[in-house]
């Protein structure tokens, strides 16, 4: 089931930089590896999902929203979050609702699959693989902290992945960009 294996090493390297007790947005949340994750460091997670199933165990975890975010109404409209994290997941029409899910100072952790990945393995239709500097261009209403564009060999997959701050006037400098 989707979610069960470990969470994210990008995710886990860059959750520090967010604040004491977040709201957390897990998009695509399958079994709740990362809400698991993200409980155990204290903060209180939501998780979204079509699977009533993965929901199941992710509920575990924090509070869980079964929907279709793919042919249905965005289920979080008027809300947003300290952190909202997605991984091996994309689905461009969501793009807007997920910039505007973020909180002012809010921190986005996006990790999916990238054109080269076809060559390789599932997914390999290209609406599901991010094209060169795809989410830079996404997201460039934000403060991007860290980027990464290319091939991985542990597991052999091409990924793109990005941390970017939903920037307020008065935020500069604040983030310690040290790696735990």
């Amino acid at each position: 089931m989707h979610g069960t294996e470990a969470p994210s090493t990008w995710v886990q390297k860059w959750s520090h930089l967010a604040k004491p007790q977040s709201q957390v947005l897990d998009l695509a949340c399958g079994a709740g590896r990362h809400m698991q994750y993200l409980k155990s460091q204290g903060h209180h997670c939501t998780g979204v999902d079509r699977s009533a199933a993965a929901l199941a165990e992710a509920a575990a975890h924090g509070r869980v929203l079964e929907a279709d975010i793919e042919g249905g109404p965005w289920p979080l409209s008027g809300q947003t979050f300290d952190v909202v994290v997605v991984t091996n997941y994309l689905w461009r029409p969501l793009m807007p609702q997920i910039l505007a899910s973020l909180a002012p100072g809010g921190i986005l952790i996006y990790e999916t699959f990238a054109l080269g990945h076809e060559k390789i393995g599932k997914p390999s239709r290209p609406d599901f693989l991010l094209q060169p500097g795809e989410l830079l261009r996404t997201f460039a209403p934000l403060r991007v902290i860290a980027y990464e564009d290319g091939y991985w060999d542990e597991p052999a997959k091409y990924i793109q992945r990005i941390v970017a701050v939903q920037q307020v006037d008065n935020q500069a400098g604040q983030f310690c960009l040290s790696s735990r």
